[in-house]
Formats: C-alpha cells, structure tokens, sequence
C-alpha cells in the first residue's frame, strides 16, 4: 500500500488508497488543525467529549499501513474524506473551515466520479493498471465490480437490510462456489485487510462473477423477499458456480482455489511468468 503525502498550510498529512478512494491518517490531520504535539492524547479527550464520534469510531477509522517517521510501515488509523470531515466537527480551531475547503479540493476527484460514474470507471481502470495489473485481469475485475453493483440494488430492492446482511448473504454465495467464507479464503491467500478479489486468478474471479450473477437471477425469477428467501437464492447462485467449478477442475486436474496473490509480484508479471512457462513447455 502505497503512501502519498498532502500538503496543508505546510503541514504534512499522509494519505493512501483503500477501497479507491483516498484515506487520510487522522493523528496527522488532529496535529495540523490543533498543533497538539500529542495528537494521540488530543484524540482520546476528543472521544471522550464527543460521545456519538466515541460510538462510530470504529467505523469512521480503518488502520492501514502507512509509512511512519521511521521510515516503516506500519499500522494508523485512518479515515476517508466523509469520515474526516466528521472528526473535523469535533474540532474547535480555526482552521477547521480552510480546512474543510482544502479537503474538498483534495477529493473533488470522487466528487467528479459521483456526478460521472464513467469517469469513476476509468479511474478505477487506471488505478488497477498502475498497480500492475494486465488489461485482461482488469476487464474481468470491473465487470465483476458491475455484477457485484447489481446484486446489492436486487438485495436493496428485496429488503435485505444492508449491512451485515450482505456480508452474511455473500459468505453463503463463496462457501458454495468455493468451499470458502471470503474470511477463509482470505486467511488462504495470507491476506489481512487487503480486499480478496484483487487478489483473485482470472478463473477466480470469473467463478466469482458467475454465482453473484446467478444469485441476481434467482432472487428475481423467484421473487426472494427478505433476508431468509434470499439467502436460500445466494446458496443457489453460489452452488451454480460451485458445481461449474468441480466440473472444471474435474477436466482439468487442477484447483481454481488458489493460495496465489499479488502483495508481492504483480498480476500482470506473473501473468507473463506463466505464458513463458507454457511456452517453453
């Protein structure tokens, strides 16, 4: 995960990508607006005086590794741009104002995307490409982000009630397709908060995509309501994809599960390592 730095008033304030949008390390933006030399403690008597930013902390804030005045990674707590803005209220300098404005400009880019989902997607392309992935894993990764997209409107529109609902109806899709909750398949892929699909294999993803898509039609076709009808929809789309994958790895001798990730080598390197390999064989 790659750390970027943001200027404020001469102020330092790391930021990086997490989910593509950009978080930033609260300690760092706490020190800018109050100059406390102990954010850390700021923070904590900040908690304490605001009791509904206490109770959504957790949510608001993500720790992710950033790089720290060590020179090392390592863990912050961090939050995105509507997070930030709501730790800002809490407060009181004169900066906040400047300082909300300055915010804004930083994330005007997802204002854009708001406004253009097009241009959201060609960001989105654009951040997979500079991560090293190939133009082919990238395609399947977006039409598996639109699949995705479509499957959560059908939840909304069939009173799931977001999350954790979804998360529950989306382990029962993996575990039939896969044989795997996503914290499972995570664990497999020795990943921590990394998000498991950009880590997946062409077949991984295209398994993916398939029982997501087939849960999407079958909730439809059969009109699932509510949590309970459609998590029997999700075990059916999931074990469309499951049975298509046995039949696969049947043929060819060869599991679609895969321990592989790209935290080290990129997609499109090892992409080319095993087109060399194939070729020499």
């Amino acid at each position: 995960m790659e750390t970027k730095i943001a200027l404020f008033r001469g102020r330092k304030i790391r930021k990086t990508i997490h989910n593509n949008e950009w978080w930033f390390s609260v300690a760092d933006v706490v020190e800018a607006l109050t100059d406390s030399a102990d954010p850390k403690q700021y923070i904590k008597k900040m908690r304490q005086r605001d009791s509904e930013l206490n109770a959504y902390w957790g949510t608001i804030c993500t720790p992710l590794e950033i790089l720290a005045l060590d020179g090392k990674m390592r863990e912050t707590n961090c939050a995105n741009t509507e997070g930030i803005f709501r730790i800002v209220q809490s407060i009181p300098s004169p900066k906040a104002e400047p300082f909300k404005r300055w915010l804004a400009k930083v994330g005007y880019e997802r204002v854009q995307e708001i406004e253009d989902p097009e241009l959201a997607s060609r960001r989105t392309r654009e951040l997979y490409k500079a991560k090293g992935y190939s133009d082919e894993w990238i395609e399947k990764r977006m039409r598996g982000i639109a699949i995705r997209a479509e499957l959560t409107e059908e939840w909304k529109k069939r009173d799931v009630n977001g999350e954790p609902e979804y998360a529950i109806l989306t382990s029962e899709i993996s575990k039939a397709a896969f044989g795997l909750t996503p914290g499972e398949y995570k664990k497999l892929k020795g990943l921590k908060r990394e998000n498991l699909r950009d880590h997946m294999t062409d077949l991984e993803l295209i398994f993916s995509m398939l029982g997501e898509a087939a849960t999407t039609e079958i909730a439809r076709e059969q009109d699932a309501r509510g949590f309970v009808e459609n998590k029997v929809a999700a075990h059916k789309g999931g074990r469309i994809s499951g049975e298509a994958r046995e039949k696969l790895e049947a043929e060819t001798g060869k599991s679609v599960v895969t321990s592989e990730n790209y935290l080290v080598e990129p997609e499109s390197r090892k992409r080319l390592t095993m087109k060399k390999g194939k070729k020499e064989k």
